[in-house]
């Protein structure tokens, strides 16, 4: 019963962190102007959950 439960808790993290990562990792594949290597940011945003892609958006993105 508390496995159920703390699945039920740990589900809605777990959909923000994915649907987080497929959008930034969408985002970096698209855009031409990141700041740094595309690569080393894949790596930041897969390994660093939740504060991997927010990172991304925050500094990794160049506005042009």
């Amino acid at each position: 019963m508390e496995t159920s439960r703390l699945v039920l808790l740990l589900l809605p993290v777990i959909v923000i962190q994915l649907a987080l990562m497929i959008f930034a990792l969408v985002d970096l594949i698209r855009n031409q102007y990141i700041n740094g290597p595309k690569w080393m940011w894949a790596i930041i945003i897969v390994v660093v959950n939740i504060i991997g892609p927010i990172l991304y958006f925050v500094i990794g993105r160049r506005n042009h």
